[in-house]
């Protein structure tokens, strides 16, 4: 028999120690250390120990060069769902979703396994957090209850994957949701990093050779990461993220990681009475509500993925009443913001420091490219002088400590995303050689550094006040 040993996990973000302590070394945390038992062998500790002398099995190495057979994949029917995941589902591979509670993971994988179930496809939907009937109801709701999708109500792997094994092979596979998974042989709890990582094993062998596609859903921490190790993210094939604010209307579902396709795509959806509904072009969803007379607000063209989308940037500049002025970001990163403030006061004369800084935005989406750093910058200043930019004019570029202006790429497609959806006027860094864009329609405005931008936008002085070198 195996001997058991013990060990201590971080539930938070999986590091291992050997004896318990309040705060985890790894991630910060505090009382997120538990004791946890594992097999020294089988699905947590792996294969057993073998002799020695006992040989491996050689296996063939073949050449670099040569055909590779193009991945076939399954259509779910959903456009959005399929754009994130490269094409579509992949057999054989594994998928994990993540997002908050409520988001609408199970929303919308339900509407997908019906979607593949009335074209033909064998699905089953596993659901380890609701009853039969609960899944019924939601199915009832969304108008999907005559999709012939198999349902399951169980927690325990075993049975699960002997359910699975017999009979014909599934095309796809939802697992709803890992976290609530157990396997016996393992004495932790459902939910710990253990389980979770030997669920996730076991799930993603399972897919490996039966060909099945396997939809993962895993809860996330109040940091926005899935729960678990981060192994368990290693070991699929793709993770998407499911974001959004439940105040808002939409949902993102954002890829971060996909080994049949293109990382950080984004799929729109907006939340309906009848479930998730696909939005085919997000820029008029995150730009058309927008109010074209305020001052502080820049439309910013950036890239998600390999989809343009035209998204609305907010400032509000206010003086501030503390000694600490507040520094609010909401859906950009706060370090990148204080180094745009820093550019502004240091290179351009403009003074911030004394003055609260508010940055929004618009829709709910997150943005982390570099070349968002001109329109923030743009809805900075508008928001200071009190000038609004004009309401056809959209601003993208990277801003260079030294105050000037880099160009990004794929400029073209956000200038052709732009001028699709009205725009007349864009504002972008000075580009030469192969990098320059075509015009088109749009009259282009091609800045050197921040002080053409605040001398374009009529802010105060003509002309901006230089730092001098030192």
């Amino acid at each position: 028999m195996a001997k058991a040993r013990r060990q201590f996990v971080c539930q938070s973000c999986g590091a291992q120690t050997g004896r318990w302590a309040g705060r985890c070394d790894g991630c910060g945390e505090w009382n997120t250390i538990s004791e946890e038992v594992a097999e020294s062998s089988g699905v947590a500790g792996g294969p057993a120990k073998t002799s020695s002398t006992k040989k491996g099995r050689q296996i063939a190495l073949v050449p670099l060069a040569g055909e590779a057979t193009e991945t076939p994949r399954r259509s779910t029917g959903l456009k959005e769902f399929d754009r994130v995941l490269g094409g579509g589902l992949v057999p054989g591979s594994a998928v994990l979703v993540g997002g908050d509670p409520g988001i609408g993971k199970s929303t919308l994988l339900l509407q997908a396994m019906a979607r593949l179930a009335n074209s033909g496809a064998e699905t089953v939907y596993i659901s380890g957090e609701e009853a039969i009937d609960q899944v019924r109801m939601r199915a009832r709701r969304l108008g999907l209850s005559e999709a012939p999708v198999a349902l399951g109500a169980e927690t325990n792997l075993r049975d699960i994957l002997a359910t699975l094994k017999e009979g014909p092979t599934p095309d796809a596979i939802v697992i709803d949701s890992v976290q609530t998974m157990w396997t016996d042989t393992l004495e932790s709890a459902p939910g710990t990093v253990s389980q979770v990582r030997a669920t996730a094993q076991e799930l993603t062998r399972f897919a490996k050779r039966s060909g099945a596609a396997m939809i993962i859903v895993g809860h996330i921490t109040k940091d926005g990461q899935i729960a678990g190790p981060k192994v368990m993210e290693h070991m699929v094939d793709t993770v998407l993220y499911f974001e959004g604010e439940r105040g808002h209307h939409f949902r993102i579902l954002r890829a971060v990681k996909n080994r049949f396709g293109p990382a950080n795509e984004i799929g729109v959806f907006e939340m309906a009475e009848g479930g998730l509904l696909e939005v085919e072009n997000p820029s008029a969803l995150f730009i058309g509500e927008r109010d074209r007379e305020a001052s502080g607000a820049a439309v910013f063209a950036g890239i998600e993925g390999t989809r343009p989308v035209l998204v609305e940037i907010q400032a509000l500049v206010a003086q501030s009443s503390l000694g600490t002025p507040r520094r609010a970001v909401i859906g950009w990163d706060s370090g990148r913001l204080s180094m745009v403030l820093a550019v502004l006061e240091a290179r351009c004369g403009l003074s911030i420091g004394g003055q609260d800084v508010y940055l929004n935005v618009a829709g709910g989406l997150r943005i982390g490219e570099p070349a968002a750093d001109l329109a923030v910058a743009g809805a900075l200043i508008s928001s200071m002088s009190g000038i609004s930019i004009p309401a056809d004019t959209v601003l993208f570029g990277e801003i260079s400590l030294s105050g000037s202006l880099r160009p990004v790429s794929q400029m073209e497609a956000r200038l052709k995303e732009a001028e699709k959806l009205g725009f007349r006027h864009a504002i972008l860094p000075k580009a030469a050689g192969r990098q320059k864009p075509a015009a088109g329609k749009l009259k282009l405005t091609e800045l050197d550094d921040l002080g053409d931008l605040i001398a374009h936008l009529s802010v105060g002085e003509a002309a901006p006040q230089k730092a001098k070198e030192a």
